[in-house]
C-alpha cells in the first residue's frame, strides 16, 4: 500500500475518479474503481457495495469483486471474487501503514464503528503497534457487543457511551462508520484521526474545525478528498494537505503534540496494487 501510494502521488498512474450508484430501494451503495501503473503489467477493476439490510437476511452487508486484466493485450488475467474482503485489507492496511510512517507508537487505540472495517482497523494497528487497550464505539449495543467480543483476542477493549469519550482517552482513533454528520466535534493536542468512513459525496465523520486546527492534514488523493472525503466540508484546508505518498517519500514528520488528520477515501491504485500482489503470489 505504501508503494501504491507512492505511485499515485508521482504521477504514475491513470486512477479515475470513483463511480458511484446509488441502490436506492435497497439504502444501498456501490463503489467502481480502477487503475493502471505505466509500464505495469496489468490494469485492474473493482466493484465494491454496501447493502445494510443484509444484515436482516443474514448475508454479509459487503460484496464485491476485482478484474485484473493484461496491459498488453487487454485479455482478463484472474478474476478475484472476494466479496469485498481485499478491499476492507486494503483500507485498513492504508491506515496502520500511515499511523507506522508517522511514528506512531500508541498503547491505546479508539475505533468509531463496529463492522468488519472497524476490526480490521484493530488488527492491522495491533501489527504496527504495541496496543493494549481499544476504545470502542458504536450505535448499536448488539454490534457493538459482538465486535468487542473479537477484539478480545487482540487487547482488552472498553465500550465508551460517546464518540466524546473516545476523543478523551486516546490519542490514535480511526473513525469507519458511513455517517452524514460529525461524530467527532474535537480532539486533544497530539490526537491523530485517520478518517475511513467518508469516501462519498455528503458522507463526514469529523466536524471541519478539526481539520482547521490540524498541524498536518494528510490526504489519500487530492482529487478525491475534495470531492469525496473530509476535505469536501473543509474546503479551505485543501491547500495546505499532502498527500500520503508524497508524505511518505519526503521524510518529514510531525511534532507529536500537534493534531494530525489522514482522510481516506479508498483509490483504485490500491485496489491494482493488492489485486496484482495476490494474483502474483498464486501464479507462483
Amino acid at each position: 500500500m505504501r508503494d501504491a501510494l507512492i505511485a499515485q502521488s508521482r504521477g504514475e498512474c491513470d486512477t479515475p475518479m470513483p463511480m458511484h450508484l446509488a441502490v436506492e430501494d435497497q439504502d444501498a451503495e456501490v463503489h467502481i474503481k480502477s487503475s493502471y501503473r505505466r509500464g505495469g503489467k496489468y490494469f485492474a477493476l473493482k466493484v465494491a457495495s454496501t447493502f445494510p439490510r443484509n444484515a436482516a437476511r443474514g448475508l454479509s452487508t459487503g460484496n464485491g469483486l476485482m478484474l485484473l486484466a493484461s496491459a498488453e493485450t487487454g485479455e482478463p488475467v484472474a478474476l478475484l471474487s472476494d466479496a469485498g474482503h481485499l478491499t476492507d485489507v486494503r483500507t485498513a492496511a492504508v491506515a496502520a501503514m500511515t499511523a507506522r510512517e508517522l511514528g506512531r507508537t500508541d498503547r491505546m487505540i479508539g475505533i468509531l464503528g463496529t463492522g468488519i472495517q472497524a476490526r480490521l482497523q484493530a488488527r492491522l494497528h495491533a501489527e504496527v503497534l504495541p496496543l493494549e487497550r481499544i476504545w470502542l464505539w458504536g450505535r448499536t449495543p448488539e454490534r457493538v457487543e459482538e465486535c468487542a467480543r473479537e477484539l478480545e483476542s487482540i487487547a482488552e477493549v472498553v465500550v465508551a457511551d460517546t464518540p466524546a469519550e473516545v476523543a478523551r482517552r486516546t490519542r490514535l482513533i480511526v473513525t469507519a462508520t458511513a455517517s452524514r454528520v460529525p461524530l467527532l466535534e474535537e480532539v486533544a493536542a497530539g490526537t491523530h484521526i485517520s478518517a475511513v468512513g467518508s469516501d462519498s459525496a455528503g458522507k463526514q465523520e469529523l466536524a471541519p474545525g478539526i481539520l482547521e486546527s490540524a498541524s498536518l492534514v494528510l490526504a489519500d488523493s487530492w482529487k478525491q478528498c475534495e470531492k469525496l472525503g473530509e476535505l469536501q466540508h473543509a474546503a479551505a484546508e485543501w491547500d495546505r494537505s499532502i498527500e500520503i505518498g508524497t508524505f511518505c517519500e519526503s521524510g518529514d514528520r510531525p511534532e507529536c503534540f500537534g493534531i494530525t488528520v489522514a482522510d481516506f477515501t479508498g483509490l483504485g491504485v490500491e485496489d491494482l496494487y493488492i489485486a496484482e500482489y495476490c494474483y502474483e503470489r498464486t501464479a507462483a
